[in-house]
Order: C-alpha cells, then sequence, then structure tokens
C-alpha cells in the first residue's frame, strides 16, 4: 500500500506543476452553432436534390453545395407560377421568416414601399424572357424593418427545355 501511497503524491505534485486551462461551457455553444449550421445545409442539399430529381431539372446539383455552405447563401425556388415552392433554412438569418411560412406565397411577400420598381421590372422581364438576371433589392423582413437583398435568379429547365422553377440565389448586402 505504500508503493500505492507514492504514486499518488507523485501524480499530485505532477498535476500541479501543469497549468491546465479549461474551456469555458459557452464555447461548446460555438461547436453546436456551427454544427446546427452543417446540419441545416445538408438537409437542405438533400431536399433541392430531390427536388430537382422529381422536377426532372437540367441543372448541376453540385450548385447546392457550392451556393449554401461556401457562399453562405439563401437558395429560394418558385415554380413556374412564381409560387415558393422552396426555401433553405437560413432564410430565417436574412429576414426572420422560417421556410414554411413562407412556401406558397410569391417573393413579392417580401417587398414594400422602398422597393425599387426599376428592379423589379429587370426581374419581371427576365422571367417573362426565361432569362437569368441579378440584381440587388430593397425587401422587408418579418419585423418590417428593410435590409438590401442581392439576388442571382435563373430558369431552372427540366430535360425537354421547358422551364419548370425558378432558382434564386440570394444574401443580404450593405
Amino acid at each position: 500500500m505504500l508503493e500505492i501511497g507514492n504514486y499518488d503524491d507523485a501524480v499530485r505534485k505532477f498535476y500541479k506543476t501543469l497549468k491546465i486551462n479549461t474551456l469555458p461551457l459557452s464555447s461548446w455553444d460555438f461547436y453546436a452553432m456551427n454544427f446546427d449550421k452543417v446540419c441545416n445545409d445538408i438537409q437542405d442539399i438533400t431536399s433541392l436534390s430531390k427536388l430537382a430529381k422529381e422536377n426532372s431539372w437540367a441543372f448541376n446539383k453540385k450548385v447546392f453545395k457550392q451556393e449554401l455552405q461556401e457562399k453562405g447563401h439563401v437558395i429560394l425556388v418558385t415554380d413556374a407560377t412564381l409560387n415558393i415552392v422552396y426555401a433553405t433554412k437560413n432564410i430565417w438569418n436574412m429576414n426572420g421568416y422560417k421556410p414554411e411560412q413562407i412556401v406558397g406565397n410569391k417573393p413579392k411577400m417580401f417587398q414594400g414601399e422602398k422597393t425599387c420598381r426599376t428592379s423589379l421590372k429587370v426581374i419581371s422581364t427576365a422571367i417573362k424572357e426565361g432569362k437569368s438576371f441579378e440584381t440587388t433589392v430593397v425587401n422587408y423582413r418579418k419585423d418590417g424593418s428593410t435590409y438590401k437583398c442581392w439576388i442571382y435568379g435563373q430558369p431552372v429547365l427540366d430535360n425537354t427545355g421547358k422551364v419548370v422553377n425558378f432558382i434564386a440565389f440570394e444574401r443580404e448586402v450593405a
């Protein structure tokens, strides 16, 4: 037993010489926040890929990962008549709406008095002509405050060349 006591003394002495810094519990919050983002992105990529398959999109599905994970863009998908059919979970960070709150509505729900009519005309013309567009508009958050939203939109064609959806990549800009 004396040998174990000597061992315990040596271990205590050793640990007293170490300067161990513990991490505060709040540091795990950063990990969890990033973990949630990665999980949400993966769910969105899976859902968007399923939507693409169901609608026979002639579209490179690798774009979803690049736009969500690398660029941090919000992805909004509408049907051919501009009803929102899908929005990525990160839309909440931009405007306070959860995806389920906007599905079935038209993107006009984000517009208001300060939204530039010229930018809306650019979008409208591009949609009618089945072309891509890029513009910045003033949109409205759920709480009524405004933000500038950069949008790159494009028609999504099926394998026969018919427009079946529109997809927009968006982010808040200063």
